[in-house]
């Protein structure tokens, strides 16, 4: 079911739910990217087990639009993931940009979580660690994201953005992104991309991390272009030792592939808080 959900003044988002048996999870997604993004199997199969809400972040899909220079902070992301929720507490995945919103959800509304799973995403800033930075052709492209291009060039770059984003451990499926890019698009009624997300400033709370208490597993995608290993160990270390389980193959992406062992990961680990708190 669509809703659209008042966040601020002039400000919307457009929220979907599937209907699920269970409790609630909330999909929190990347820098930039719809809440379309989320692959429509990995979807069904949480569904079978609860009530999946997924959301377009401000400046994506259908929600408001402001200018590529934000006049919101990452917190105010936050308090809107918690309004798109609509419900007392949920289960909450997070990837990349999503999972750093997650991670201030833990440390600012617990009260809300039921559990938390991290994918594709660092720490809060603010620990030490020498970790490596993202790869440099991502980077080079990255900083083309709002240079001007024709409908059928702006369709070309996100999947070659996506392929990037992929990673060469396994096949990566043009015509699957390009038709998610597609379904994107027309759900978004425009195909310009906007940089707002990626001139957000990130709050140095890293060491508050330790004190963490909500369950809370972390992903690692081993061939993540953008967070690659050790990130994820690190951001575990930070948890105070929060599980880790690793995707073999993965990188920042989540296609055909990647779905069914998340799905298994997030719904294994989801039980197991259930269970817990029985």
């Amino acid at each position: 079911m669509e809703r659209f959900v008042d966040v601020a003044p002039g400000a919307q988002l457009w929220a979907d739910d599937t209907a699920g048996p269970g409790e609630p999870l909330l999909l929190v997604a990347d820098a930039g990217q719809s809440g379309l993004v989320w692959p429509y199997d990995l979807l069904a199969r949480l569904a079978g087990r609860h009530r999946v809400i997924r959301y377009d972040h401000r400046d994506t899909g259908r929600s408001t639009r402001s200018s590529d220079e934000p006049d919101y902070a990452l917190a105010d992301l936050a308090s809107d993931a918690l309004l798109a929720l609509d419900a007392p507490r949920a289960h909450v995945v997070g990837m990349g940009l999503g999972g750093l919103i997650t991670q201030l959800l833990l440390l600012d509304h617990p009260d809300r979580l039921l559990s938390a799973t991290l994918l594709g995403c660092p720490a809060l800033p603010g620990l030490p660690g020498d970790l490596p930075g993202p790869d440099p052709a991502l980077t080079r492209m990255l900083a083309e994201i709002d240079d001007p291009r024709d409908a059928r060039a702006e369709l070309a770059w996100r999947v070659a953005h996506r392929r990037l984003l992929h990673g060469t451990a396994t096949p990566f499926d043009g015509l699957y992104f390009r038709a998610l890019e597609q379904r994107v698009i027309a759900h978004s009624g425009t195909d310009i991309p906007s940089a707002a997300h990626l001139r957000l400033d990130v709050p140095e709370r890293g060491p508050e991390l330790a004190g963490v208490t909500v369950p809370t597993l972390v992903a690692e995608a081993p061939e993540d272009p953008l967070y690659p290993p050790p990130h994820a160990e690190h951001l575990a270390a930070a948890l105070a030792g929060a599980p880790v389980v690793t995707v073999p193959g993965m990188g920042h992406v989540l296609g055909p592939a990647e779905v069914a062992p998340v799905a298994a990961a997030i719904l294994d680990h989801t039980a197991r808080a259930c269970s817990a708190r029985r």
